[in-house]
């Protein structure tokens, strides 16, 4: 049985930084594409950031140059570093995780956590 986990939300003013984490379990977790999602309130699923398993990077233009995805194979962790927050950055960020080389559709991720909360104040 796959689990991902996410930890390490919470509140910070516009400008702070924050890093979200993903364990993984279950898994051969090297092998596949990791990415983060979030979902702000009102809106739905955006993908922001993903990870190939050989630590190639992709970043949305909307956290380009602020946000840092890096995975660790041997602990099965994928952790989000968010610099420059903003209030527009306010969701729940969720990892995931497909068996595709690289994709940004919610559809070909085969397994999500539940998610955790990042609150940006003005």
């Amino acid at each position: 049985q796959v689990q991902l986990q996410e930890s390490g939300g919470g509140s910070v003013q516009a400008g702070g930084s924050l890093r979200v984490s993903c364990s993984h379990s279950g898994h051969t977790f090297s092998t596949y594409y990791m990415s983060w999602f979030r979902r702000a309130p009102g809106s739905g699923l955006e993908w922001i950031s993903g990870i190939t398993s050989s630590g190639v990077t992709y970043y949305a233009d909307s956290v380009k140059g602020r946000f840092t995805i890096s995975r660790d194979n041997a602990k099965n962790t994928v952790d989000l570093r968010m610099n420059s927050l903003r209030p527009e950055d306010t969701a729940t960020y969720y990892c995931a995780l497909s068996s595709a080389p690289y994709t940004e559709y919610t559809d070909e991720y085969d397994y999500w956590g539940q998610g955790t909360h990042v609150s940006v104040s003005s």
